[in-house]
């Protein structure tokens, strides 16, 4: 059990970096004059990040040959990379950030097949839907809020 606590806590803090990147590539995509731009930018600081961490892993040189006789949708990936961060840039500032990232996580429980189905887990589902619900009611009735544009302002 302390192993999966240590793994919660890594996914926990992995989740904790998600409504960050939204949020500064969608200041980064204003910056840069289209949401595109931002998701270039952070695709090229990933690489730019990972390998480094490779060099130090000291991890062999792939093997492209077995790779290229797998199925074809291995290569979808990345595609699916870029489809998140251009949705984060255009659907966070539009939906919120709670809203989004519930969202999401509703999304990928739908889709992240890992065990089996039980009624546990699709009341988990319902919760989160039912929450991304009230998150989208209580940003609709709540008063509207100017967001500070300099966070050193906070408090002055």
């Amino acid at each position: 059990m302390p192993g999966s606590f240590s793994f919660l806590f890594a996914a926990l803090l992995a989740g904790a970096a998600v409504p960050f990147q939204a949020g500064t590539n969608a200041t980064l995509g204003r910056l840069l004059g289209h949401p595109l731009w931002a998701t270039f930018v952070s695709l090229g600081v990933s690489l730019v990040l990972i390998v480094p961490v490779m060099i130090a892993f000291r991890l062999p040189l792939p093997s492209f040959g077995m790779a290229l006789k797998g199925p074809w949708w291995i290569w979808i990936g990345g595609a699916a990379g870029v489809v998140y961060i251009t949705a984060a840039l255009l659907l966070a500032p539009k939906l919120g950030a709670a809203s989004f990232i519930v969202a999401v996580i509703a999304g990928q429980m739908m889709s992240f097949a890992h065990r089996p189905v039980n009624i546990a887990r699709f009341a988990g589902l319902a919760f989160i839907i039912a929450g991304l619900v009230v998150t989208q009611w209580a940003s609709a009735v709540a008063p509207a809020t100017q967001p500070v544009s300099n966070p050193t302002q906070i408090g002055d």
